[in-house]
């Protein structure tokens, strides 16, 4: 059955989606049988048209597509008639009788009512202010520049195209670029001009339409006017001047007789009657007529460009003259407030969207859609919300000075009560983030239904966070009567619920169980107010509750995630009570023994080293879920290893599996117990959220207390031992490491260290021997902390500050912050006499205490609280100074993550932060405080897993199939959040990156155009991920010919890499080395010697980067004839490759046979000079100089679209792991053929294997799918550049060929099978026998081209279903560790054992 679709987006004629085989759900457009077919619209004062529509949709369907259409906007109330006989709009198109292709539709007016006449003067509004390129930023969002970049010369003639020419355009530029780069943006130069960073766009300013556009003064319609129809008396003042008074009513809009002096309804003489209100405005005005002509004719922007983001993403840069940008909105016609009925319940919008059905693609994809919707648009109430409570439009519901709650547009929103057992105001805080958090983790657990939480949102404003939340439902009325009993209250869960029984309660509970599972919880009991049991599945403080509304909700999750050791006072002792009986049985000895448990979890000298465990400025300090998955693989790791070692000591794994006796099973019991498991038969790890927490256990939990205790300090200590190590050998290998703050966080978090450790890493970094390499991360985590403290100075700082005052205040606060120094200046009378003629009064004096804050005291205080949250000392110096001489610190990057944090929007202009003679930052620089939310994201269920399945076929090195969910992810994203998400921009990138592999430049280049706009508006225009896009888009625009697009792009990138970083990043010598690709001249070889020299201090000479860097400069020394510094740089090259690859490698024997090209002609330039010129030298520079195509090559090694492999032993490998497969094939009872891997070589070099990884990694992965997926049968397309020539590895000869490879053309999927960035294509291949077969790739090498060919049998055995069997199931002998352990906190994952998939015993597809 066709799934029905129900629009009401933009994008109708998308087709339809459906699910696909096996059970499982590929999504993708759906052919229906009726096809689309088009019919003529006409009538309504609309030009006739054709419209292509659906059988399936519905007549409304049709209607909105309609009046969405730019040449029937804003009409609306709109109906259709076929034949003159009105359509039924629920009824579907296909059932129309007489609607055929080519049948006329006509467009019916029909009569408003009050609010459908509201509704069509709001859509009037809407065209009316129409945005301009000045509007993003002065409503505070991140604007798109990627326009400015791709305009064309003939962008502002009235029918330009403009970016939506570019995005479609796929022409070779044969133009050359415009000139050089900048001198600010040289290697070398501090220059940062912010100007720059905000290009003014080539789009015109939307023009003016209307002096004025208001409700009259003659509202409301008096009785005898209501009777006749009038509803609305609306005053116009046209732009020449004249001064109209128009009536409202069932028909339309007429002019009537009325002034501002008598009031006279009757129609005016000529004027008519018309349903739509621009044509009566067009008809009053000839320059609206005008004007309205000239904006359906102007160029139109792509609608990923104008969409409203679903959230506010802040620009800290403001326009330049905030006052000049500011217009006329028409607000006083009033269609924008909300009518005085009841406030919107966000709780049951919300709810109902969940509850909204998912039994088929699109039902979820409306699911989410409406998810999305209901959760941005509280999301911007709670902004409004945030400004009207703190500037004081809202007076408070309570009666508590200390708490005060407020209730404004259907929120709940509230400071939170400072608790002294949580830290006082630094705790309030800190358990409204948690909250959130929390209400995320349950809104992420799949499948969970029938448990609620409610809509919930923190913001921080003025220096103030206030928590807002939906209204429950069906609470108000629980405190009417004291005596009520917590059921009957709906308290159905809690510690204060009191002991009860209630189907009510067993459902609740049921649902509890299954999200404590999936959240890794332990269930436990504590002892609660009147000494009874509780059993619990939360956290102490969670609350069930059954609403009016019939749904159960939990509340009070703030505290749902496990304590972090590391941060807790040790007083483990006081959360357990012990009866005397129990103290009686225990001895002296025993009294010891158990101290010493107490402590039993830390590694040895960890105190010592690390200072841990401490106390902390608040006491709600708990572990991150990342850090929970990522403690939970660590522990299955060692499980795998103590039960290999076990059975190696009892006889072998081999004997074990085959004997069947209690072997396995003890050495599973002794593993369990060694890990910590909770159970001891199963791998499972559970935690409990109430250790640590001041709450009271029963004497039977005493023993689980301990081994909790002791897993809670072993994850503790597993951050500092394991994480941060992992963090930073990462950053110092890879030139993607963080550049802000933003990123930064989001690099910490990914691995689960909470941003309290920042002073740990800063030690770490210290004591590294390559603290040099590491210093960019240095520079970020010192700029991260002085960030945060200010902050919280500055939050404390605008207590004390009054509304008028605000702009100087946080001018002032900027100058003590960023000028060394810097001592208020009294308020002097020309100062006063200047505030009094701008209207604020007497100015700042020196009575106000804000304004003797001087720079020294500021530092103290930002210093004593670094010192008191991060355990650091003397770090940040003395001043601002300090950290610029010391750190390579930037004031222009501070000021940005400053403004980013506060909410606090500058001026665009340049500021000289270095002038200790004038403050750098005035009171007119701040143009506006906004607030900062914090809000749940929401999932987009089936748009993620097909991005999550690309990704998965893109590790297999298959291409095609990467290709094709790509486009269904970029599909549904669409459908759910036009394209407007973060997930989504990263879908658009990699779908570019396989279209650039694929040999598709043009493809790649209009996708990745997309890519860098959603960026920039979701993410921010200056956001690291909007500069890596920038890059990419470069390397696309140069393959496809376009020089001067990706000269400007790299230049952008490198524009924003200088200002939010600097010039001191790994990624900064990425940009310069292809700009050194790019430009010409002697600007190419600065960039490329710049890149030279970030490489090699950050990686050292003999890393692949720093190789690559010594190739392109020998090219360019050759392009330029000097041969003597070519050959030097690739002999360092060379030596670099040697030690990488060693000397067989191609990558090295091309790298070699280069040095000799250039020597031989190093020799010949000499001879001809001595003998007859340099005629013989300009011919070898011409033969020496790479292709185009090259160098695109060359940039996609250097940006990682690509990449180079090191593959070592690769003979002994395959023949090991052929091997493998057979020993396990046959133990596991699979028929198996003599060759299981196929795959052929020649002079005896292998044409194509996996990567090394199985075998040294089999006791750390354990057979866990994830450890397969990312460690086994890696294998990445070698590519070898001599001279800027792609070379193809493993040639029939065993000498590497030079080969001439256009852009992307070496990338050609399912046809040559290679693969990069980690890819692994699968490199084995079964044969049928009987019913049991498996499934894999055949890897064939012909001509030096590797072709991969898929065998798909379908087999079952013991009638469980379908086992595959692949290269990553036979990686290596499997273990009953596998077959008996449940990873990722004891869910039910499938675990691969020899080729057999096993699950909690049952074998499954």
């Amino acid at each position: 059955m066709k799934d029905k679709v129900r629009r009401g987006g933009r994008n109708p004629s998308k087709a339809d989606v459906t699910s696909l085989v096996s059970g499982k759900e590929a999504v993708g457009k759906k052919q229906h049988e009726d096809s689309s077919f088009p019919v003529r619209i006409q009538g309504a004062g609309v030009e006739p048209f054709e419209l292509q529509v659906r059988g399936f949709w519905l007549v409304q369907d049709a209607v909105m597509t309609l009046l969405l259409r730019d040449d029937v906007f804003p009409r609306s109330n709109l109906s259709l008639a076929l034949a003159g006989t009105p359509l039924d709009p629920l009824a579907e198109l296909q059932s129309l009788k007489g609607l055929k292709p080519g049948a006329v539709l006509r467009l019916v007016e029909e009569p408003y009512t009050a609010h459908s006449a509201r509704l069509h003067l709001a859509r009037v509004l809407e065209l009316l202010r129409a945005s301009g390129p000045q509007d993003a930023l002065r409503e505070g969002r991140s604007p798109s520049i990627l326009e400015t970049l791709t305009q064309t010369p003939d962008s502002n003639v009235p029918n330009g195209k403009g970016l939506k020419r570019s995005l479609s355009n796929t022409k070779t530029e044969t133009s050359k670029p415009d000139g050089a780069p900048p001198e600010y943006l040289l290697p070398g130069s501090s220059e940062r001009p912010l100007m720059a960073l905000l290009p003014h766009s080539s789009q015109p300013e939307s023009p003016s339409y209307l002096r004025d556009l208001s409700l009259s003064c003659w509202n409301p319609a008096p009785g005898h006017r209501k009777l006749q129809g009038d509803f609305l008396y609306i005053t116009v003042v046209t732009m020449e001047g004249r001064r109209c008074e128009i009536t409202s009513f069932p028909k339309g809009f007429f002019l009537n007789r009325s002034t501002e002096e008598v009031f006279d309804p009757r129609p005016a003489q000529s004027s008519p009657v018309c349903h739509n209100f621009t044509d009566l405005l067009c008809h009053i005005s000839p320059a609206f007529k005008q004007t309205l002509t000239t904006l359906k004719n102007r160029s139109q922007l792509p609608p990923v460009e104008l969409m409203p983001t679903p959230y506010h993403t802040l620009s800290w840069l403001g326009p330049p003259c905030a006052s000049r940008s500011h217009k006329n909105n028409f607000s006083r016609l009033g269609v924008d407030e909300q009518p005085p009925t009841q406030a919107p319940d966000w709780n049951e919008e919300l709810q109902a969207a969940r509850d909204l059905p998912q039994g088929s693609v699109e039902e979820r994809l409306q699911r989410d859609r409406a998810l999305l919707q209901v959760n941005g648009a509280f999301v911007r109430a709670v902004m409004r919300g945030a400004e009207t409570v703190v500037d004081g439009f809202a007076e408070p519901v309570n009666g508590n000075p200390d708490d005060p709650a407020f209730l404004w547009g259907g929120l709940f929103m509230s400071h939170g009560a400072a608790s002294a057992l949580f830290g006082g105001d630094r705790g309030r805080r800190t358990a409204q983030r948690l909250e959130l958090k929390g209400v995320q983790a349950y809104c992420d657990i799949e499948g969970l239904q029938g448990l609620h939480t409610l809509p919930t949102a923190i913001v921080d404003y003025r220096g103030l966070r206030l928590s807002a939340q939906g209204l429950a439902p069906g609470l108000e009325a629980s405190e009417q009567d004291q005596e009520t009993t917590p059921a009957s209250r709906g308290l159905l869960y809690g510690v204060t619920a009191g002991p009860q029984e209630s189907p009510h309660r067993r459902r609740l509970l049921e649902r509890l169980a299954h999200a404590a599972k999936c959240l890794s919880l332990q269930r436990h009991v504590v002892v609660g107010p009147n000494d009874h049991k509780v059993p619990l599945f939360t956290s102490v403080d969670a609350q069930g509750l059954l609403g009016a509304d019939g749904r159960f909700y939990i509340l009070d999750v703030f505290r749902t995630f496990p304590a972090d050791a590391n941060f807790c006072p040790e007083v483990e002792t006081e959360s357990q009570t012990v009866p005397e009986e129990e103290e009686s049985k225990s001895s002296g000895g025993e009294e010891k023994e158990k101290e010493g448990c107490l402590k039993e979890g830390w590694p040895e000298n960890y105190h010592s080293a690390s200072g841990l465990p401490r106390s902390f400025s608040h006491g709600l300090c708990r572990l991150r879920p990342e850090l929970v998955q990522a403690f939970i693989q660590h522990k299955h790791c060692q499980f795998t290893q103590c039960v290999r070692e076990t059975l190696d000591a009892n006889g072998g794994f081999e004997e074990c599996a085959t004997a069947c006796d209690s072997r396995a099973t003890e050495a599973v019991r002794v593993a369990c117990k060694e890990v910590g498991s909770i159970s001891d038969i199963i791998f499972e790890m559970r935690f409990n959220p109430s250790v640590f927490s001041p709450v009271s256990f029963p004497p039977g939990e005493s023993k689980s207390l301990k081994l909790q205790e002791r897993l809670l300090r072993e994850a503790a200590a597993f951050i500092v031992t394991h994480q941060i190590p992992d963090f930073l050998e990462f950053c110092r290998q890879s030139n993607e490491a963080p550049m802000d703050g933003v990123s930064l966080k989001q690099a910490l978090h990914q691995r689960g260290i909470n941003l309290r450790y920042l002073g740990h890493v800063i030690t770490t970094i210290s004591q590294s021997q390559h603290k040099e390499c590491l210093r960019h991360i240095m520079r970020l985590v010192i700029a991260e902390i002085f960030t945060r403290s200010t902050r919280r100075v500055f939050n404390s700082f605008l207590q004390g500050v009054d509304v008028p005052s605000l702009s100087a205040a946080v001018s002032h606060f900027l100058c003590c912050l960023l000028v060394p120094h810097f001592t208020p200046a009294p308020a002097s009378d020309e100062t006063k006499k200047k505030s009094r003629r701008r209207g604020r009064g007497a100015g700042a004096s020196e009575s106000t205490p804000w304004s003797m804050l001087a720079g020294a005291e500021l530092w103290n205080l930002v210093c004593q609280d670094a010192a008191e949250t991060y355990h650091i000392s003397d770090i940040l110096g003395s001043g601002p100074n300090h950290l610029v001489e010391h750190y390579g610190l930037q004031k222009l990057s501070l000021l940005r993550e400053f403004c980013l944090k506060t909410g606090v929007q500058l001026r665009l202009r340049d500021y000289s932060l270095d002038n200790q003679n004038k403050a750098p930052i005035g009171p007119d620089d701040i143009l506006n405080l906004f607030p900062v939310v914090k809000h749940v994201h929401m999932p987009t269920v089936d748009a993620s897993k097909a991005y999550r399945t690309a990704q998965n076929f893109l590790q297999k090195g298959l291409l095609d199939q990467a290709h094709e969910h790509l486009k269904e992810a970029t599909y549904l994203f669409g459908r759910v959040c036009d394209d407007l998400h973060i997930e989504a921009c990263y879908c658009h990138s990699l779908l570019a990156k396989v279209s650039f592999k694929q040999g598709k430049a043009a493809e790649a280049r209009s996708v990745q155009l997309k890519a860098v706009v959603i960026s920039e508006r979701v993410l921010g225009f200056d956001h690291p991920n909007t500069i890596h896009q920038y890059a990419l888009l470069g390397v696309y625009a140069f393959a496809g010919g376009e020089t001067a697009l990706a000269q400007k792009c790299l230049l952008r990138a490198r524009l924003l890499m200088l200002t939010v970083h600097g010039e001191d990043h790994p990624y900064t010598a990425t940009l310069d080395s292809c700009l050194g690709l790019v430009l010409s001249g002697d600007q190419r070889g600065k960039f490329l010697m710049n890149a030279l020299r970030l490489n090699t201090s950050f990686f050292g000479p003999a890393h692949l980067l720093t190789a690559l860097n010594q190739q392109l400069l020998a090219q360019w020394m050759c392009s330029k004839g000097d041969y003597r510094s070519a050959m030097s740089h690739e002999k360092e090259a060379l030596a670099a490759f040697t030690s990488m690859f060693g000397e067989d490698h191609p990558q090295s024997r091309s790298s070699k046979e280069f040095l000799c090209t250039i020597t031989k002609e190093a020799v010949k330039v000499e001879r001809s000079l001595r003998q007859a010129g340099a005629e013989g030298a300009q011919q070898t520079v011409e033969n020496l100089s790479p292709t185009r195509a090259a160098m695109v090559e060359q940039m996609a090694l250097l940006t990682g679209i690509k990449s180079i492999t090191h593959r070592d032993g690769l003979q002994e490998y395959r023949k090991k792991h052929k091997e493998l497969k057979a020993a396990v094939a046959k133990e596991l009872g699979f028929p198996v053929s003599g060759e299981l891997v196929a795959s052929q070589t020649a002079n005896g070099e292998a044409k194509s294997a996996d990567q090394d990884a199985g075998s040294r990694k089999d006791a750390e992965d354990g057979g866990s799918p994830a450890a397969e997926n990312s460690n086994e049968g890696q294998q990445e397309e070698t590519l070898s550049l001599v001279n800027g020539h792609v070379v193809q590895p493993a040639q029939a000869n065993g000498h590497g060929e030079k080969t001439d490879v256009g852009a992307g053309d070496s990338d050609r999927a399912d046809s040559e099978g290679k693969a990069e960035d980690g890819e692994s294509e699968a490199g084995a291949a079964g044969r049928e026998a009987g019913n049991s077969t498996s499934n894999g790739v055949n890897s064939n090498t012909v001509n030096g081209e590797m072709k991969s060919q898929s065998v798909e049998v379908n087999g079952a055995t013991n009638g469980a279903g379908d086992i595959p069997v692949s290269p990553s199931g036979l990686k290596s002998k499997g273990t009953w560790a596998d077959v008996v352990s449940k990873p990722n906190g004891g869910r039910d994952t499938a675990v691969r054992v020899g080729g057999k998939v096993t699950a909690n015993g049952r074998v499954q597809e």
